[in-house]
């Protein structure tokens, strides 16, 4: 399933959720435009388990041609961080291992994140977002506390978004784009279906994988999530439902269930 848009109207301009996609848009163009099309940066700024721990690496066998992790060098000839290595569970968010990696994150974020900011504020907003960027980050540390395999990508903070999301708004929809064969439906799902199917799936791919599983940080999305869901209803952010949704869902139209497009 791919989410098109919500029917939740924002209230204020999303400023965060908009640096935070020029920010990250911004970074992959330039590693992109780097004469080794930013692997270098990937090693430097991502988030590589065994330095944060300082364990042995873990060897691991050769991986078939194609996947992601071929044709990563030796841990012992990887470039050295151009940060503590703490500081990567950061800046690692802001950056994507290729062009549908980073499409696909932003797009989540942008259909997610303004109207998340928009209960918590531009500031609280961007504590929250790199908090479970943090929360997620640890958590796939604990999965694979001695892998020696960059981590890259803002799917964890993202992640954390969208649990903040289901605890918000739990009557919104999603305008979902479903492929069925060669043909496509339309659907006007409820955000707590969607997000929860989300993370049932990333769940059930993290019990069953190692850690990164075809150079997916499972663990990282379920981290990152859970820590969004944690934090916002401790904070009591769920019940409002805002103004303009309010005006523009009479109880004719939500028995209806039409969606505002």
């Amino acid at each position: 399933m791919f989410p098109l848009r919500d029917d939740i109207p924002t209230e204020s301009v999303p400023i965060v959720n908009y640096a935070i996609i020029i920010a990250c848009a911004l970074v992959f163009f330039a590693g992109t435009a780097a004469p080794d099309g930013g692997e270098r940066m990937v090693f430097e700024y991502g988030m590589t388990p065994a330095r944060v721990t300082g364990l042995p690496p873990t060897a691991l066998p050769a991986p078939p041609p194609g996947h992601p992790e071929a044709g990563f060098p030796p841990f012992d000839e990887l470039p050295p961080p151009a940060v503590s290595p703490w500081l990567t569970l950061f800046t690692c968010m802001f950056l994507h291992g290729g062009l549908m990696h980073i499409v696909g994150n932003m797009w989540f974020l942008y259909i997610f994140g303004d109207n998340v900011e928009d209960r918590y504020g531009h500031l609280g907003y961007a504590l929250m977002y790199l908090g479970s960027g943090l929360a997620a980050g640890v958590l796939h540390i604990l999965s694979s506390p001695a892998s020696p395999i960059p981590t890259v990508g803002a799917s964890g903070a993202i992640a954390g978004v969208m649990g903040a999301y289901l605890v918000m708004f739990r009557h919104a929809r999603v305008m979902t784009l479903i492929p069925l064969g060669i043909f496509t439906q339309l659907i006007a799902v409820p955000a707590p279906f969607f997000l929860g199917l989300w993370f049932v799936f990333q769940l059930l791919s993290a019990a069953g994988s190692d850690g990164v599983g075809g150079g997916v940080a499972w663990w990282a999305h379920v981290g990152g999530f859970l820590a969004g869901v944690l934090v916002t209803w401790l904070l009591g952010l769920a019940g409002r439902v805002p103004v303009g949704y309010a005006r523009e869902h009479s109880p004719a139209a939500w028995q209806r269930r039409k969606m505002p497009w």
